[in-house]
């Protein structure tokens, strides 16, 4: 690898000796600036730099806040697959970690010095429209509806052109390697294998937590005549559901309920799901979500949490994340919600980690955002579409390196007597899912 500097300090040379000083080591990208200098070795990714405010974004908020801020706003781009960018960079991250000391007082004062010289200094900029603002009280139900209003409810016709005919916006069930196994065949396995962990069958009834475009709901009713109660928050998600439990006839079997999981009546359901609805509950307000599971739940009736987690060093979402995508999401290790769950009163029997099946997910969720890009940036503006481009490019990462995960938990409420009635071998759970 060879690494190439101008013959005059221009605007990427500065900028990647501070670099350099905050890793303790090279740069490595190369770096492209608005002066058109460049910087850095010659054959790594190569992170352009086309305006000044990107550098001042990173001043008043330094570190993966500010990136995300510059990359969506169009400031700063990663020149050809944006993948292997972020995979140099976490790399260059993880190795110079033990070594590098990070920006004293003094480095700092040289950053903004170095800005002063660059004409970044300035005023804090406005954040980008596609960030969320929201007020109120962690975890009330006005912010709770207005964080998912942010995230779900960007319109049906979006969600339509990203996801696959099934509308599950969760983590598939890769039940085969064939090269017609497609992204639709992996959500129904993935529907299919809840039912049987949940051990549906015709005339049970299935509270529904989170039921988002309604796939396991319609699932659980058409498949297995089950009766369903949806629950969800977002109204767009809400109308969706009634529109296709019109459209199917299954007006006898399923009621969809727009409301917030604490405001669920009813109880003595045979199931219950929560399919990657938990990680918006919040940290301090999980119990109560736990006992609520349990306490709708009826004697010896199956609860299934698929939910994502983070590991002990870097708990809750995540600066883009929480700003961009999921406001006030918190993901924990597996073993701690494990830990919510038996406290509530559930006696957890089964936990799989799909973790390299999200790999898989949310690839072709972009790879469909390439493909339908011009439509997509017709929908929602390029500034959306660069969110989403960073989220589903960085969730990938993410999943692959481990720093992501995401498990399915089955758990049974045992009657006062500790009778759980669950088969103590999974039986036939997954056979067939590659032939739905």
């Amino acid at each position: 690898m060879t690494t190439t500097r101008p013959a005059a300090a221009g605007a990427a040379h500065r900028l990647a000796a501070l670099a350099e000083t905050a890793l303790g080591g090279p740069v490595p990208v190369r770096l492209r600036t608005w002066d058109g200098s460049e910087a850095g070795p010659s054959d790594a990714p190569v992170v352009v730099v086309r305006s000044r405010r990107a550098l001042r974004r990173l001043l008043w908020e330094p570190g993966e806040l500010g990136l995300a801020q510059a990359y969506v706003t169009g400031e700063l781009d990663i020149e050809g697959d944006l993948g292997k960018g972020l995979r140099t960079v976490w790399a260059a991250a993880r190795e110079r970690r033990p070594g590098a000391r990070g920006l004293s007082l003094t480095d700092r004062a040289q950053a903004v010095a170095a800005a002063v010289r660059l004409g970044a200094a300035g005023p804090r900029p406005a954040p980008p429209d596609s960030q969320a603002r929201l007020r109120g009280g962690l975890h009330s139900k006005a912010r709770d509806r207005a964080a998912v209003s942010h995230h779900y409810d960007l319109s049906n016709a979006f969600y339509g052109l990203l996801l696959d005919e099934t509308m599950a916006y969760s983590c598939g069930y890769w039940a085969s390697d064939a090269a017609d196994f497609t992204s639709a065949d992996a959500q129904r396995a993935k529907l299919e294998l809840i039912c049987r962990k949940l051990g549906l069958s015709p005339g049970a009834r299935l509270l529904d937590v989170g039921c988002g475009w309604g796939s396991l709901t319609l699932y659980a009713a058409e498949r297995h005549g089950v009766r369903v109660t949806a629950v969800t928050l977002a109204g767009e998600q809400a109308t969706y559901v009634r529109e296709q439990v019109r459209e199917r006839g299954l007006e006898d079997l399923v009621e969809v309920v727009c409301q917030d999981y604490r405001d669920i009546t009813g109880d003595g359901y045979d199931a219950v799901a929560s399919v990657e609805m938990g990680e918006h509950v919040g940290d301090a307000e999980y119990p109560a979500f736990a006992a609520a599971l349990h306490r709708r739940v009826r004697p010896t009736g199956r609860v299934l949490v698929q939910q994502m987690s983070r590991g002990r060093t870097a708990p809750g979402g995540g600066a883009f994340i929480e700003a961009y995508i999921a406001p006030d999401m918190h993901m924990r290790p597996v073993g701690e919600t494990v830990g919510l769950l038996e406290a509530a009163g559930l006696e957890v029997r089964s936990v799989e980690s799909l973790r390299e099946h999200y790999v898989r997910t949310v690839a072709d969720w972009h790879r469909t955002l390439e493909e339908r890009w011009d439509d997509v940036v017709a929908l929602v503006g390029e500034e959306t579409a660069r969110v989403w481009r960073l989220y589903l490019v960085g969730g990938a990462l993410a999943f692959e390196e481990r720093r992501m995960g995401v498990d399915q938990i089955l758990s049974v409420r045992p009657t006062a007597a500790g009778r759980a009635d669950v088969p103590a071998t999974p039986g036939d759970w997954y056979a067939g899912l590659d032939r739905l």
